[in-house]
């Protein structure tokens, strides 16, 4: 079964999740590079990550895994593929009211129905289409013993 175009352009987005996460890897560990003029797409990213220190990298690890992983479970179809996509986006809405809250800044607030959305299609297309999750062989490989 072909994968609809909604869950393609969610596959897209955690996998660009994961380059994002990967490349601010590599501007945290190799700082005062050419490549340091992408921090201008977000000037106060830099100063965070920096101020965090290792934790920073340890963070972008996990981020970077955990959209890895949901790109690939929804592009596979595999069973823990979208309930790991909701609790990501759910993270990350909880992510952005907290940041709200702490920093005052209400821009922040802007992915909340973007993510909320995009929950929202998951749990839909799961109730529309149960099947489409569940493909043999997409999930984790069990071998004899």
């Amino acid at each position: 079964m072909a994968r609809p175009a909604g869950i393609k352009l969610l596959v897209i987005f955690f996998a660009f999740g994961a380059v994002a996460s990967a490349v601010t890897m590599v501007l945290l560990l190799f700082p005062g590079t050419g490549l340091d003029s992408i921090w201008r797409l977000n000037p106060n990213a830099q100063q965070t990550f920096t101020g965090m220190g290792r934790w920073a990298m340890l963070l972008m690890l996990i981020v970077g895994a955990g959209c890895a992983s949901a790109a690939i479970g929804l592009a596979r179809g595999a069973r823990w593929g979208r309930p790991l996509a909701i609790v990501i986006l759910a993270i990350n809405l909880a992510g952005d009211i907290i940041g709200a809250a702490l920093r005052h800044d209400a821009r922040t607030l802007i992915g909340l129905p973007i993510g909320a959305a995009m929950i929202m299609y998951l749990v839909w297309h799961k109730k529309k289409h149960p099947a489409c999750s569940i493909r043999p062989g997409a999930g984790i490989r069990r071998t004899r013993s």
